[in-house]
């Protein structure tokens, strides 16, 4: 399983140094258990029945299930309550804890991630860890959010997200907005209670109930947000923590999706180096000519989007965001992309490029989705993170940001009215992240990372109090069991045995 996070993107097709060697695998040791703080389930506490329920558990197949109660609104504790749906695959041996793993997203399944265990982590985590995976509140099997049904998200994913006239602006303006009266419509109460704070909230009670005294804990890209945010609240409660592609909560909306947008230009570049070098890239010429023709093929089918297999077509949306999602992993993706490519562009059949964009949104072939991470997206990352910005300001954007990044600036620059004046912004934040008092937590990062660009892990590692850093000198998104021994050494090495790497690690 990928993890991924993208801004949100216009018409919402686009959403949104030194060598080191290995070491030997390390002792198992338990994390170590804080000294006794101020209990969370006193007597007169509101979130007591939640801190002391029992679970019941069943086999789910090589693991074991169970439900989880937890307040609806951390504000009011009693006007509510929602399920979340959690999974415990055990370890292999003798257990030294609980590994708690989520994917990203927002939107990812970490109920389906842990299942994954044996693919996830190493074998020694396997063996020494139980692995935990807890769908976040409104995602997968926890009080899963529904706001559109499966042709609406497809209008939205193939619609225009590049205005070029204000015709075609206020159309992009209209399905902005069509998302959040979709999600107040249809989706009862959870939508507006899905930020990241409550989901971090949620994780201290699900830590409680399985009676670990502190919280073992693997997140990637968006997942590292919701650690992030659980160690700000909870520092004394850190255990021994991954942070593997670093998404920040301290910055705006324009600042990650400008973030993003230069890094998925670096992304593109690197793509086309790969390209150029092959018999059969459908671009000709040199790296920076295979950028220009696949900037042109992209607006080509503004126009004259391409047939597929179908009733739809590949619109310029479609065709950028197939390309946009297929940057994260090169080993895998470049050459995926690539023939999907020269099959559009040779045969000018959208078929390929539009089933990687179903492939990354799970789409099935019948037509449905097969979770609702789409709506899950949209509800976490516009009440974390509302745009304070109109319209002008989107379209002031999309100019600017076509200099360092024209490829998919522009459209993520309007991307970013979805959430504009969102009406479930999140009740509390965390604007910073230092984690006074927590024990070491780890940040990995790879240097040329397209969703989560390396700076973010640089930075997280120095706000947080005791916070180290690790880096992957490649192109991938995240970084553990990508492919690095160096990088899953270093990371077994802490959550075994709590060992840190030296400072600044650089692995190749």
């Amino acid at each position: 399983m990928r993890a991924r996070h993208i801004s949100l993107l216009a018409g919402a097709a686009i959403a949104t140094l030194a060598l080191a060697g290995c070491s030997s695998t390390p002792v198992p040791t338990p994390p170590a258990t804080p000294e006794p703080i101020e209990t969370t389930t006193a007597p007169d506490d509101p979130l007591a029945s939640f801190y002391d329920q029992e679970l019941n558990w069943r086999n789910c197949g090589n693991a074991e299930c169970a439900r989880v109660e937890v307040p609806l609104d951390y504000q009011d504790p009693g006007a509510g309550t929602i399920e979340l749906s959690m999974t415990m695959v055990p370890a292999r041996e003798e257990s030294i804890g609980a590994l708690f793993v989520n994917p990203g997203g927002p939107g990812g399944s970490a109920f389906d991630y842990a299942k994954a265990a044996d693919f996830i982590v190493t074998p020694a985590i396997r063996d020494s860890f139980d692995i935990v995976g807890v769908d976040p509140r409104g995602v997968g099997g926890s009080e899963p959010v529904k706001c559109l049904t499966d042709s609406e998200i497809d209008e939205i994913f193939a619609a225009d997200g590049t205005p070029d006239t204000p015709q075609e602006q206020q159309q992009l303006i209209d399905d902005s907005k069509s998302i959040a009266q979709a999600c107040d419509e249809n989706a009862g109460d959870i939508w507006r209670h899905m930020d990241t704070v409550s989901t971090a909230r949620d994780m201290d009670i699900i830590r409680a109930v399985l009676d670990q005294p502190v919280l073992n804990y693997l997140g990637k890209s968006y997942g590292t947000s919701i650690g992030a945010t659980y160690a700000e609240l909870f520092p004394q409660r850190v255990g021994r923590m991954v942070l593997d592609g670093a998404l920040p909560v301290d910055l705006s909306q324009e600042e990650i999706t400008y973030g993003q947008a230069v890094a998925f230009e670096q992304g593109v570049a690197n793509f086309a180096n790969y390209c150029a070098e092959l018999d059969d890239c459908p671009f000709l010429g040199t790296a920076e000519e295979v950028v220009a023709q696949l900037r042109s093929f992209l607006n080509s089918l503004d126009q004259n989007p391409l047939p597929t297999q179908g009733n739809r077509e590949l619109t310029e949306s479609l065709g950028s965001y197939a390309i946009l999602s297929f940057l994260y992993f090169p080993e895998t993706d470049y050459p995926r992309l690539q023939q999907a490519l020269s099959t559009a562009v040779n045969n000018d059949d959208g078929t390929a490029l539009l089933a990687l964009v179903d492939e990354r949104v799970n789409r099935g072939q019948d037509g449905r989705y097969l979770d609702n991470s789409t709506d899950a997206f949209y509800a976490v990352s516009c009440a974390d993170l509302p745009y304070d910005g109109t319209a002008q300001d989107a379209q002031r954007l999309a100019q600017e940001w076509s200099i360092d990044a024209p490829t998919f600036g522009p459209a993520l620059a309007w991307g970013m009215l979805v959430c504009a004046d969102w009406p479930a912004p999140a009740q509390e934040a965390v604007t910073s992240i230092t984690a006074d008092g927590s024990a070491p937590i780890l940040v990995v990062s790879t240097a040329g990372d397209t969703a989560t660009p390396h700076q973010w892990g640089i930075d997280l590692a120095a706000e947080l109090a005791n916070g180290h850093l690790v880096t992957w000198d490649a192109f991938n998104h995240t970084a553990y069991r990508e492919g690095s021994n160096c990088i899953d050494d270093a990371v077994d090495s802490y959550l075994l045995a709590g060992q840190l790497p030296p400072p600044d690690l650089v692995c190749s």
